[in-house]
């Protein structure tokens, strides 16, 4: 899986037709691979006692699993003129506030101690930097997004429309 974030097939609309302001998947990166690879290896300690075939085989379907779950688990951001999606959560553009991006301990911060429980998270453990995004719809208790980002700058830049 590619780990840059451009290369990923995203479509250019929305669902409701507008075209993608910004877009990112955020994908594993090499590291959660090898580990991916290294966990579905025990498959062959645990099955060469009955067989060294049986042992690969287990290997490859225990990969198998893992890297589709890891595939379809993979979160898109994409933001459009009307609406911002990131992962499964969706609002309209009108209710978003102020942007920011956060690298290093900022963003070390910003998903620990600085953490509003109850602001909706898309996290991924591999991808350091971070976005916060202020929501301002009164009827929701949700007071900020914070979504991890390769390209943090130009997820800002999007969302205050530079």
């Amino acid at each position: 899986m590619p780990e840059s974030s451009s290369a990923a097939h995203v479509p250019n609309t929305h669902s409701a037709g507008t075209p993608a302001v910004y877009r990112e998947k955020l994908w594993p990166n090499i590291w959660i691979w090898i580990i991916a690879a290294g966990v579905s290896g025990a498959g062959i300690l645990v099955f060469a006692p009955i067989s060294l075939g049986a042992g690969y085989t287990a290997a490859g379907v225990l990969f198998a699993i893992i890297a589709v779950l890891l595939v379809i688990s993979t979160p898109t951001i994409l933001v459009t003129d009307d609406a911002l999606t990131v992962g499964r959560a969706t609002i309209e553009r009108r209710f978003i506030g102020a942007a920011g991006a956060f690298r290093g301990k900022e963003a070390t911060a910003e998903r620990g101690t600085r953490l509003n429980g109850l602001a909706y998270l898309c996290i991924r453990g591999w991808i350091d930097p971070v976005v916060r995004i202020e929501i301002t719809d009164p009827s929701d208790r949700t007071p900020y997004w914070l979504t991890s980002s390769r390209r943090p700058e130009e997820l800002t830049a999007a969302l205050s429309g530079k």
